[in-house]
């Protein structure tokens, strides 16, 4: 099995942490350089009219087709959020060939709308690797039950021996639903390299552990929050970065 580089990061949908500024081509210049080989992301935009009316630099396609351009060939989007203007969702881009996919809704009615996006891709050797996208409620009621339907859906429809990667925005400010995860047999990458999960935001100056990159079958052999320029004016959250081995 190869080594691989691993990617998530909140996408906000393509502005900048105060909302003010377009920053989506500068985000996909920094997305390029890290190399990675698997990018989770959150809050990106399938369409959305009154954006692409007010910015004459919007894309012509989603914003996941435009960051994914000719480099991650691979590229799979789960909706999550409906309104009249457009919609975002969960997308993951990929180097490796994307079997399938299917986005869960694990939204709280009256909430806003959140998912879990599961791939399946196939690595060089031939085997399956699963990802699961993840952006989790901001209630810790909402929380601990999207986190079960997370349980259930790696417990019955993930093979136990097959190779897993479980990334994205939990929102678990207080470290609550960590050991929901931890149950699943799973582990966090900066918990094996760092000893600590790491802290992503807010961006330019992250105190907060939101966001994770959990393992099974899996090794991470380096991790780091990527918090200074250009990242910490991209985002609300600090994208995470891993290099992951079997």
């Amino acid at each position: 099995m190869p080594t691989f580089n691993v990617l998530t990061v909140n996408a906000h949908m393509g502005f900048d942490l105060l909302n003010r500024r377009f920053v989506l081509p500068e985000l996909r210049d920094a997305i390029r350089s890290v190399g990675a080989d698997l990018v989770f992301l959150q809050e990106v935009m399938g369409a959305n009219a009154r954006h692409a009316r007010r910015h004459p630099n919007w894309p012509q396609g989603t914003q996941y087709q435009f960051l994914a351009d000719e480099i991650w060939p691979h590229h799979a989007y789960g909706r999550n959020a409906v309104y009249p203007d457009g919609h975002h969702g969960n997308a993951l881009l990929s180097t490796f060939p994307i079997l399938r996919y299917d986005n869960r809704d694990v939204s709280i009615d009256g909430h806003e709308g959140r998912g879990l996006l599961h791939a399946v891709l196939e690595l060089p050797d031939g085997v399956e690797l699963h990802a699961v996208c993840v952006h989790l409620g901001l209630r810790e009621s909402h929380r601990q039950r999207q986190l079960d339907l997370l349980a259930r859906l790696v417990h019955d429809e993930i093979p136990a021996e097959a190779p897993l990667v479980v990334a994205g925005d939990f929102n678990d400010w207080r470290v609550r639903g960590h050991g929901q995860v931890l149950r699943c047999g799973l582990h966090e990458a900066f918990e094996q390299t760092c000893g600590s999960l790491a802290r992503s935001f807010p961006a330019r100056y992250p105190t907060l552990r939101l966001d994770r990159i959990y393992l099974r079958g899996l090794r991470a052999e380096h991790a780091e929050a990527l918090c200074s320029r250009p990242w910490s004016h991209l985002s609300d959250h600090a994208p995470l970065l891993a290099r992951v081995a079997a």
